[in-house]
C-alpha cells in the first residue's frame, strides 16, 4: 500500500504522536507528583491531589510502554544504541518510577505522618526525575551522542553518564520539567477546589511563563550549536544501513528545515503562545482552557525538537557518518506495515476508552469526598 520511504516517514510521525501522547497523559500525572509536596499543605490536600490522577495513572503508563515498544520495533538501531549509551540514565528513570506504584498504593495505608511524608517525597521523585532525564536525553541528541558502528554494525558507545549532564542538556531538562509541571498544574486547576486550586492557579501561571522563557532560550542556543547535515547517501527508500551515507556538521544546521519549510515555524510558535496562554487561563481559573493550552505546549515543544532534527534520530558526535536517521535505522517494510495497521486499529480504541474513563470520573475532587472515603480513596 505504501512504498518504503512513505512508511518510514509515517512511523516517524507516529512515534512523535506517541511521545506527545505520553507528555500529555502521563505528563499531568508526573506534574501532579512534582507539585505534591510544593502546593499540598495538608494531608487532605495531598490526598485530593493524588485522587485527581489516581484512577488513571496506570492506564496512562501505556503511552510510555507503547512508545518504547514502537521505538524497538520501528527503529531497532536507535533502541539498541540508545539503551546502551543511556543505560544509567534509563536505570535512573526506572528507579524513580518505582516510587509511583508503591507510593500510590501504600501511601495512605497508615496514618503515620512520617510514613505518608516519605511516600509523598517518593512520588515527588517519581514525577520530577523522569521528565528531567528525558529532557537531558533530548539535549544530548541535539548535540550528538558519542557512538559509532564497526563493520558488522555493532554499536560502540564511548560516553559516560556524567558527560550527559552538560549545560545545554541540563537546560533541555529544565524545559522538560517545566512543561510537565505546567501540565500537572493546569490539570489540578481543572480538578480541584478552594485554597488548593488557588495555589494550582499560581503554579500554572509560573510554570507556563517559565516554560516559554526556557524554551525560547533553548531555541537560541540550538540555533548556534553545530547541527548535522547529510551531504551524500541516505536515500529515503534505501536499505537500512547507517554507514551508507556521508554526514557533516555546521553551526546552525538544525535550523535548515525551517528555512526549507517555513510552515514549520508554527511548531515553536505554538509552543510559546500556548504556554503563555495557558499561564493566563490558569491564573484566571479557566481549567479546561488551561489544560488544552498546556497540552498544545507539549505538542509544540516536542514537535519543534523533531522538526529541527529531521531526518536525524540519533546523531553521532564520534563518527557523524554513523548517525541514525529515519531513512537508515528502520525495520523492514513488512514490519513497518504490520505495525501500521495494528496502530490504526488499536490507537482509536485506546483513545475512546481513555476519553470514556475521564468522562465518567470528571469533576472536582474535594476534601469532603476524601474524608468520606478515607478507607478506599488514595
Amino acid at each position: 500500500m505504501f512504498d518504503y520511504a512513505t512508511i518510514k516517514f509515517i512511523w516517524w510521525l507516529l512515534v512523535g504522536v506517541l511521545l506527545i501522547g505520553f507528555a500529555i497523559m502521563d505528563g499531568h500525572d508526573m506534574g501532579v507528583g512534582t507539585l505534591l509536596t510544593l502546593i499540598g499543605r495538608t494531608d487532605d490536600e495531598r490526598r485530593v491531589m493524588l485522587n485527581t490522577v489516581g484512577p488513571h495513572w496506570e492506564g496512562n503508563q501505556v503511552w510510555f510502554i507503547t512508545g518504547g515498544g514502537a521505538i524497538f520495533a520501528a527503529w531497532p538501531f536507535v533502541y539498541a544504541t540508545a539503551f546502551s549509551g543511556f543505560y544509567w540514565a534509563m536505570l535512573a528513570v526506572l528507579w524513580a518510577l518505582f516510587f509511583r506504584p508503591v507510593g500510590f498504593d501504600y501511601r495512605s495505608k497508615l496514618e503515620n505522618p512520617r510514613w505518608r511524608s516519605f511516600w509523598d517525597w517518593g512520588l515527588f521523585v517519581g514525577g520530577f526525575v523522569p521528565p528531567v532525564i528525558f529532557g537531558v536525553a533530548f539535549g544530548n541528541l541535539l548535540e550528538g551522542v558519542p557512538f559509532t558502528f564497526d563493520d558488522t554494525l555493532r554499536a560502540a558507545y564511548t560516553g559516560s553518564f556524567w558527560a550527559l549532564l552538560n549545560p545545554f542538556a541540563l537546560l533541555c531538562g529544565l524545559v522538560s520539567c517545566a512543561m510537565i509541571t505546567f501540565q500537572g498544574a493546569t490539570f489540578l486547576v481543572l480538578r480541584t477546589e478552594g485554597a488548593l486550586r488557588d495555589r494550582a492557579r499560581r503554579s500554572a501561571c509560573i510554570a507556563g511563563i517559565v516554560t516559554a522563557l526556557l524554551f525560547v532560550l533553548a531555541g537560541f542556543w540550538v540555533a548556534h550549536i553545530p547541527g548535522y547535515i547529510v551531504v551524500a547517501g541516505d536515500l529515503p527508500g534505501g536499505a537500512s544501513n547507517p554507514l551508507a551515507k556521508v554526514v557533516t556538521t555546521a553551526p546552525g544546521a538544525w535550523m535548515a528545515n525551517y528555512a526549507r519549510y517555513p510552515l514549520l515555524w508554527l511548531l515553536p510558535l505554538i509552543g510559546i503562545a500556548t504556554a503563555l496562554a495557558g499561564a493566563v487561563f490558569g491564573s484566571r481559573g479557566r481549567g479546561g482552557a488551561a489544560f488544552i493550552a498546556s497540552s498544545l505546549t507539549q505538542a509544540g515543544v516536542i514537535g519543534t525538537a523533531g522538526a529541527s532534527m529531521f531526518p536525524f534520530l540519533m546523531p553521532s558526535s564520534l563518527n557523524p557518518n554513523a548517525s541514525l536517521t529515519a531513512w537508515d535505522a528502520t525495520s523492514s517494510p513488512l514490519t513497518l506495515t504490520i505495525m501500521f495497521w495494528v496502530a490504526i486499529v488499536f490507537t482509536p480504541l485506546i483513545l475512546l476508552y481513555t476519553t470514556w474513563c475521564y468522562r465518567v470520573m470528571r469533576g472536582p475532587v474535594t476534601e469532603e469526598q476524601i474524608r468520606a472515603n478515607s478507607k478506599s480513596a488514595y
